[in-house]
């Protein structure tokens, strides 16, 4: 089955894997819903340069922590394409510090993003979903949804939190023709990890080439940055038919990070 005039909703969409995903999925002729924060020029360029690819291609607004603006946002993609075929929970931030010092806000908008916004995306997508007979639901969750890290106390719960999700999900839509999973990425050098080497430095005392080489890359086996590239081949994956089977599970791309 081609996925050709599929349509996909992918949060956290305007940089690192969310645009990368975005890309992917654009080149195998999937139509998109963009969403995500940044400058306005620049996520224009993206969306026109994602609609050269001979898709459609449309930018929403929502905010992550705002529950009525997310079900807005799938509403919307179904009113522009008639359907919304593949749902793909990405935006993220994070924020580094020992948990005496972590700030309350900081640990609510980070389960507010990187959980609760899936569950909200989910609960809205699902009932189009059921109505067509076929959907794909991937949460982008990270190899911190396996192991723990220290001062990511936030990221690592709300990680943690994900999987649960997409394994219940899945029993629950099983006999829909419908699938759930997620992916769990290993150090993709993305804006957002980029902004937390800096912080880490500070915490574990440590220069920000040694937080790179001694932090980031010393339980990826491979010694390599996981690929946005890699993570979009991964996704277009799951939504084939070639993995209908696969379901409630996650796919670990993180350079053998957690077999160690």
């Amino acid at each position: 089955m081609s996925l050709k005039g599929k349509t996909a909703i992918i949060t956290g969409s305007t940089s690192g894997i969310g645009l990368g995903i975005a890309q992917g999925f654009a080149a195998d002729g999937i139509n998109l819903m963009i969403n995500g924060f940044g400058d306005p020029k620049e996520i224009e360029k993206e969306r026109v340069a994602l609609e050269k690819m001979g898709i459609t291609c449309v930018y929403n607004n929502a905010d992550m922590t705002k529950p009525d603006e997310i079900v807005e946002m799938v509403e919307k993609a179904v009113e522009v394409f008639g359907s919304i075929d593949i749902l793909v929970n990405n935006a993220g931030i994070q924020h580094v510090s020992p948990i005496e010092d972590f700030a309350p806000e900081k640990w609510d908008a980070i389960i507010a993003i990187n959980m609760s916004s899936s569950f909200h995306t989910i609960r809205a997508a699902i009932p189009h979903m059921k109505k067509q007979g076929w959907g794909r639901i991937i949460n982008i969750d990270s190899a911190h949804g396996l192991i723990a890290s220290p001062f990511k106390s936030a990221y690592v719960t709300a990680k943690h939190g994900l999987l649960g999700l997409t394994k219940t999900v899945a029993l629950e839509v099983a006999e829909e023709n419908i699938t759930c999973n997620a992916i769990c990425p290993g150090y993709v050098l993305t804006p957002l990890v980029e902004k937390q080497i800096p912080d880490t430095a500070k915490a574990r005392g440590i220069t920000e080439e040694e937080v790179k080489r001694d932090v980031l890359l010393h339980a990826q086996w491979t010694k390599k940055f996981v690929s946005v590239e890699e993570l979009a081949g991964t996704a277009l994956f799951l939504c084939s038919d070639h993995a209908q089977n696969i379901t409630g599970t996650h796919l670990s791309v993180d350079g053998g990070w957690t077999a160690g």
